[in-house]
């Protein structure tokens, strides 16, 4: 994969690394519900067509060669049961004994686009549903004597199914009693808890009645796609905008997040930069209760809609108006609204970019400046670099930036921070690295004929040439490992952190409008996209979103310079700290369908410098300074902690038991925080004191420790 620029490099492909699939189970509006509160919904045509084209692409085109076989049907029937109820709190035994006869026929189905069995599943699922949060709200105003020593078993994922409505009832009745409790461990008027509670219940029933055909058909593809590799993930049209707006920081619109409160959309927050910034008309917390689109359109009424068709009315092309009735925050819904009218613009989410701080360090007596760059992601928005835009957004075009202000304000060193970096953009992993090594290869891709290409870095400039640091841990994927590997095998800086989550293969985003053929797409487009009763879909999509969604396809995978695959195993760190999150419930060897660990052959690559001497001397220094370190015991008691909870299946419900147990928790943190405050001479916290977020970090200063010997060493 020798390509002559990154420009051409983000032509040839669009590779995108994945940590995580969205979960779509938000809902959608003025769905028709049964009498008794549940759905009925129905698959449309659309979605039998790429079901149909989904497993065409799987058999013929994802690395692993998959069959879609009677095995994989029995593997997306668990996944799927799972994904609708994975504590085991609605479904019946009975329930998903009945379910056992798709068991080897979902293979089939899917190929011929028969979505009937996984919304025959879904409708079970949403009546035992709505029965629930029924009987729920019903049991709010019983009396609890809270000083029985019952107890609430929350975690049932490895118990058996319910096996009658009795059953169910006992333990919906000690959930009850257990979010009472804790109400009431908060605040003593047992009325306003019972009308909170009440409330949320009702939330819950309102935005399952919401649900349509779209959530079920994310849902559903969820399994499958699960069921092939963690990575391998279809998106519905709406779905995969969002995707692709994460993966560019970008997206056009007003500038604002929007939370639903009780059926009405309210302003989270304004995004400096934004129209609704520099307007200064649309302040946080108003309501928005009715949008038109231009100066001439009607306004159409959104109170009750689902926050996803909302804010596709609210979003549109830079340069368009859209005008808001708006109650101002702290107003009833009988208030009279203002009208507000706003320019969309393109918004470029800067709090979600790369970031600069600089910290100083003492190393025998000396003082130096560090400057620390935080990446959260890797990201690039494709769609304006390749209109041509020079400005386009980028990790590298902003981390570049950030190199050239760090050295005019002449640091000693740079640490880059890539904890839960769960990747992006391949490319922009490549040429961050670029920034720190003069050329050479940065990656090697295998695809599924075994043919082997090279990415390079063939800038020869260098943005920093002094020492650097990457700080990395359990969430640290995709490309996050790629550059941290690369930066590892060059000598070129050394990597402090845990093991990182061993994401090693490749995706290519595909728009399913490539692949559905010409008579299906003409009869879909002219045809009538239904919610699944019955009704045309509202449409919850912008002009951007595929028509028909997109599969990310794992099509190759990743290997280090060295020859060594991050699948896996990831990177391991020159300096290694206590991991918190254990590998066999956290990464990707946790993964039971996760490809395997192998090597290939090493590039042809030189290593900037020999870091291995010096790698032993920080080893020692850090090793000494932990046998005295406040923090590092009680990272080391936090495990332990984490371990332990994690082991537990259910809490008490006597209530001086619980008030004793969280009380005692509580003094035991406040403790640990205020002597670690006063390690570093910042002032105790309060009893029930937030803590700043920007405490203490003790990954991170020793992280800034252990740059300050390096610094000493090299000198």
């Amino acid at each position: 994969m020798k390509l002559k620029s990154a420009k051409e490099m983000f032509k040839k492909i669009y590779l995108v690394l994945i940590l995580f699939a969205a979960f779509a189970c938000q809902a959608s509006p003025r769905i028709k519900t049964n009498v008794d509160g549940s759905t009925n919904l129905q698959p449309d045509a659309q979605q039998s067509v790429v079901a149909k084209e989904l497993v065409n692409l799987i058999e013929n085109f994802h690395y692993k060669k998959v069959k879609v076989d009677d095995a994989f049907s029995s593997g997306i029937l668990n996944r799927y049961i799972k994904a609708l109820d994975p504590g085991k709190s609605y479904f019946l035994k009975s329930d998903v004994e009945d379910f056992e006869k798709f068991r080897n026929t979902l293979d089939d189905d899917l190929r011929k686009g028969d979505l009937s069995a996984p919304f025959y599943i879904f409708n079970v699922y949403q009546k035992r549903y709505t029965d629930r949060v029924n009987f729920a709200l019903s049991k709010i105003d019983g009396k609890y004597d809270f000083a029985s020593n019952d107890k609430y078993t929350y975690e049932r994922e490895k118990l058996p199914w319910l096996t009658s409505i009795n059953q169910a009832n006992d333990l919906w009745t000690k959930r009850i009693k257990y979010e009472l409790l804790n109400l009431k461990l908060s605040s003593a008027d047992v009325e306003k808890n019972k009308i909170t509670l009440k409330e949320r219940y009702k939330s819950l029933m309102s935005q399952s009645s919401k649900f349509n055909n779209q959530d079920v058909f994310q849902t559903i593809m969820n399994a499958f796609t699960e069921t092939v590799d963690p990575h391998t993930n279809y998106f519905v049209p709406n779905k995969a905008q969002e995707f692709n707006e994460e993966l560019a920081r970008t997206f056009e619109g007003i500038g604002a997040r929007l939370q639903l409160e009780n059926e009405v959309v309210k302003v989270a927050e304004i995004i400096p930069g934004g129209p609704a910034f520099k307007a200064k008309t649309l302040q946080v917390n108003d309501k928005i209760i009715a949008v038109a689109q231009g100066k001439e359109g009607e306004f159409v009424d959104v109170v009750g809609w689902r926050i996803d068709v909302t804010v596709t009315k609210i979003k549109g092309p830079k340069g368009t108006i859209v005008r808001l009735k708006v109650i101002p925050g702290g107003q009833e819904l009988t208030a009279k609204p203002r009208i507000v009218e706003l320019v969309r613009d393109k918004v470029i989410l800067e709090e979600q970019s790369a970031k600069k701080i600089i910290k100083t360090v003492i190393s025998n007596g000396t003082t130096y400046k560090v400057g620390i760059i935080n990446i959260p992601a890797f990201y690039a928005d494709f769609k304006a670099m390749q209109a041509g835009d020079k400005n386009y957004k980028s990790t590298t075009r902003d981390v570049r930036l950030l190199l050239d202000t760090l050295k005019q304000q002449k640091v000693d060193a740079v640490l880059i921070d890539l904890r839960s970096n769960g990747g992006g953009s391949l490319p922009e992993a490549i040429t961050l690295t670029g920034l720190f090594i003069k050329s050479g290869p940065v990656v090697q891709v295998r695809d599924a004929r075994n043919n082997i290409e090279v990415d390079e870095d063939e800038d020869t400039s260098i943005s920093w040439n002094g020492p650097l640091g990457v700080i990395v841990d359990r969430f640290s994927a995709s490309a996050s490992e790629i550059f941290a590997g690369a930066i590892q095998d060059y000598g070129r800086g050394i990597i402090m952190g845990t093991q990182t989550y061993g994401k090693g293969t490749v995706q290519q985003g595909i728009d399913m409008s490539r692949v559905i053929g010409p008579v299906d797409r003409a009869m879909l487009t002219a045809g009538s996209i239904t919610d699944g009763n019955g009704k045309k879909r509202v449409s919850t999509t912008g002009a951007d979103a595929p028509q028909f969604g997109q599969i990310n396809l794992t099509m190759a995978k990743f290997y280090r310079v060295n020859g060594s695959s991050t699948q896996h195993k990831g990177v391991m760190p020159d300096v290694q700290f206590p991991m918190v999150f254990p590998s066999d419930k956290f990464g990707e060897s946790s993964e039971p369908t996760a490809l395997p660990w192998d090597t290939i052959k090493p590039s042809n690559y030189t290593r900037v410098t020999n870091l291995d001497p010096i790698k032993s001397q920080l080893i020692t220094l850090h090793d000494n300074r932990m046998k005295t370190s406040l923090e590092f015991k009680n990272l080391q008691e936090d495990i332990k902690e984490f371990k332990k909870r994690g082991e537990e299946t259910s809490v008490t419900l006597n209530e001086t038991q619980l008030k004793k147990e969280r009380d005692e928790k509580e003094a035991i943190n406040l403790e640990r925080d205020n002597s670690s405050r006063a390690a570093k001479n910042l002032p105790p916290l309060k009893k029930g004191e937030v803590k700043p977020k920007d405490d203490v970090d003790f990954i991170r200063d020793e992280s800034l420790l252990i740059m300050g010997d390096f610094i000493q060493i090299k000198k």
